[in-house]
């Protein structure tokens, strides 16, 4: 029995070096080997179960530690993971009551005090996110997301722009499955309604702003001579490179793109993008400097209520009004074509109020 138990603590000790190096394979292996030497025990189902979740396996990973908290109830560590999994799972209401419980337990936790205020922000409990997002910051969590999480929940101090890490993040873990999930379950119909609103037959060169996994490109490419992409998010680069469609993809954020690239556009395109943007005139400005005289700028928004221009929603998007694009649209060289409302995309079983834009960049002075 010594002898067995000395070998399940080597790989134990193994297990948490690979671990703890991102060698989340080898980790599985060595927890594994140690969990079939001396079963049941809580510090290796916690420790395989974290391992599981690292290899995206939220299922197995939610079994391990569920087994784990059989023995230990009050393990802050496996709620803590536990809570992890089940919110990757969806399974928002038992993620956060196992967040509550492994912060009563460890409550110096700053990941623990954000995932609770990201899951109390996805239920409408938006007094306890705020509460656990000023813990969190407290705690030593990322300032920048927890400050703009805090403006998702709160009226005021809401940032004009979300983090950079933030969207480029959220868009590479979202990449597989993007397109299915948009069109089946979002019922998401912005570049039909954008590219049907043209008042051109053909363009010169085109530019999807934002363009994800290139979901705008067939309706593009055939009324493009040149058919250009930028996106902050290296997975969804990838996947708009391989439908075969642009002419150049480029890893960027938009902003800084339009500030930078020497090409010129009489198309500028952007689905559904400014709602993880924010405050829109550094966007304006750089569309304005590539986009010819005559050209077309045209994109979709969530519909803010007037009076207010800008509003970071409790979803962490972003909405803007048409009286802000009114404003900003002639400041920065455009002439407003027409604005529309539709229906942006149905979340939660409910319409999702847009707003569709078409602007001409009027023409510059001789």
């Amino acid at each position: 029995m010594d002898a067995r138990f000395e070998q399940a603590k080597a790989f134990f000790l193994q297990g948490l070096a690979h671990y703890q190096a991102g060698r989340f394979e080898a980790a599985n292996r060595d927890f594994g080997a140690s969990l079939s030497l001396l079963p049941d025990r809580p510090s290796t189902l916690t420790n395989l179960g974290a391992t599981r979740l690292k290899l995206g396996r939220p299922d197995e990973a939610a079994q391990l530690l569920q087994e784990a908290l059989q023995q230990e109830p009050d393990n802050a560590e496996a709620l803590g993971h536990l809570a992890a999994a089940l919110a990757e799972l969806g399974r928002r209401e038992p993620a956060l009551e196992a967040i509550r419980r492994s912060l009563a337990q460890a409550p110096a936790s700053g990941a623990g005090w954000l995932l609770r205020a990201t899951l109390a922000r996805e239920l409408g409990l938006l007094d306890e996110a705020a509460e656990a997002y000023r813990q969190a910051l407290a705690h030593g969590a990322d300032a920048d997301l927890v400050r703009f999480g805090l403006g998702g929940v709160q009226a005021e101090a809401a940032p004009d722009a979300p983090p950079r890490h933030y969207v480029e993040s959220l868009f590479d873990s979202y990449a597989d499955g993007f397109e299915a999930h948009l069109a089946e379950v979002l019922q998401y119909r912005g570049p039909q309604v954008l590219v049907g609103g043209l008042d051109r037959p053909r363009y010169r060169a085109g530019l999807d702003l934002g363009c994800g996994t290139g979901l705008c490109a067939p309706l593009l490419r055939p009324r493009c001579e040149r058919l250009d992409g930028v996106d902050l998010s290296g997975r969804m680069v990838e996947c708009a490179r391989e439908r075969g469609l642009y002419d150049e993809v480029v890893q960027d954020d938009l902003v800084a793109f339009l500030g930078r690239t020497d090409r010129r556009y009489d198309l500028l395109v952007a689905a559904d993008v400014f709602i993880y943007v924010g405050a829109l005139e550094p966007v304006f400005e750089g569309a304005a400097r590539v986009l010819e005289p005559g050209g077309t700028f045209c994109f979709s928004l969530e519909a803010a209520d007037e009076p207010h221009d800008l509003v970071l929603r409790p979803s962490l998007r972003y909405a803007h009004s048409a009286a802000y694009i009114r404003t900003l649209a002639p400041a920065c060289g455009f002439e407003l074509q027409r604005i529309e409302g539709q229906a942006l995309r149905i979340d939660g079983g409910q319409a999702v109020p847009g707003l569709f834009a078409w602007l001409r960049r009027a023409a510059r002075p001789a």
